[in-house]
């Protein structure tokens, strides 16, 4: 069977073959469809993620749309949504085929496209429940997104409209992704400048919405330190990243004035019965035309140039599809 293969933390993926151990009992074959590449499956690959190192040969991949092949659970040729745990033991979903429990498993909704639905998995669900589980987010509250340019801060935007946000603000790098932010619901952008003071980024952002009630952070550091000067009282916190630095300063006069509840997020540790609700609201939307994920397809032989793309942040998601002559692209 061809896959990815990583061969020891931090090495660069490849394309071989490898052995697919055989289905047991409660445990699904699945042929891949389409297999997104997370930021996740890099971490895990690199050997510096705090829950999973691998020192042996592994294939990565931690979700994928498949069509069932093998099971005893769900339908022969159903399509499904499956999460899949990667290690040397387990390969991962960035293969021809995957063998995943069933419990890893949702039966696809009818009408919604294959390539689409895997793309808005993982950042999907990292945006959907922090705002609507965690931060509790009503209608009329006034959202920050802070890393708004990326996968899961792009429908954080998205999700943060749909739900009832009056007003709803992105912060990131890219001038030109922060541009096209208005079209997917967002308000106001602030952008990001190198080497900028803490305070002065904070009056930017008061510019734009103030005060704010909900944020949803991808980027920590500096950018949050920033945003937690403009929070209402009360205001609720979720981070589920930290792309622009490990560690931030927080004032407790300013937790303890204001009142603010700062939580984290990590979808690694959520079970998939735990984000269904997000799923299949996700897969409505999409269905229905109200959200969009930009979506790059390739096929599994240029697994590693997509990697290397991956590591530097792209703005849209990178979905291998294992046969492209036989599935339509999104």
């Amino acid at each position: 069977m061809l896959a990815a293969i990583v061969d020891a933390p931090g090495a660069q993926p490849r394309v071989g073959d490898v052995h697919l151990p055989p289905r047991q009992s409660g445990q699904t074959l699945l042929e891949v469809l389409a297999a997104p590449l997370n930021p996740l499956d890099l971490l895990i690959a690199s050997g510096s993620f705090h829950s999973a190192r691998h020192e042996s040969a592994y294939v990565p991949g931690s979700e994928c749309v498949g069509m069932v092949i093998e099971s005893d659970a769900f339908d022969i040729g159903a399509l499904v949504y499956a999460e899949s745990h990667a290690s040397p033991t387990s390969p991962g979903s960035l293969s021809m085929h995957v063998v995943v429990r069933d419990s890893d498993i949702l039966p696809l909704p009818t009408g919604v496209d294959p390539i689409q639905a895997a793309a808005i998995g993982n950042s999907g669900v990292a945006a959907y429940l922090p705002l609507v589980e965690v931060a509790k987010l009503s209608p009329g509250d006034v959202v920050l997104v802070l890393g708004a340019t990326g996968a899961v801060g792009q429908l954080a935007v998205q999700i943060a409209h749909l739900r009832g946000a009056s007003r709803v603000i992105g912060v990131g790098r890219d001038p030109e992704v922060l541009a096209g932010l208005s079209a997917l619901g967002a308000d106001a952008v602030v952008e990001l400048r190198s080497g900028e003071h803490t305070d002065s980024l904070a009056e930017r952002i008061r510019g734009a919405a103030s005060p704010v009630d909900v944020i949803i952070d991808t980027l920590y550091s500096q950018p949050l330190e920033a945003a937690l000067q403009t929070c209402a009282m009360h205001a609720r916190v979720v981070n589920v990243g930290h792309s622009a630095g490990p560690t931030a300063t927080i004032a407790a006069g300013l937790l303890r004035g204001k009142q603010i509840t700062v939580s984290g997020f990590a979808g690694l540790h959520t079970l998939l019965s735990d984000k269904r609700t997000a799923l299949e609201w996700l897969w409505g939307e999409l269905a229905a035309g109200r959200i969009r994920v930009p979506v790059t397809t390739l096929p599994l032989e240029d697994l590693p140039t997509a990697w290397s793309a991956q590591a530097t942040s792209p703005h849209a998601k990178h979905v291998v599809v294992p046969r492209p002559n036989e599935r339509e692209s999104a």
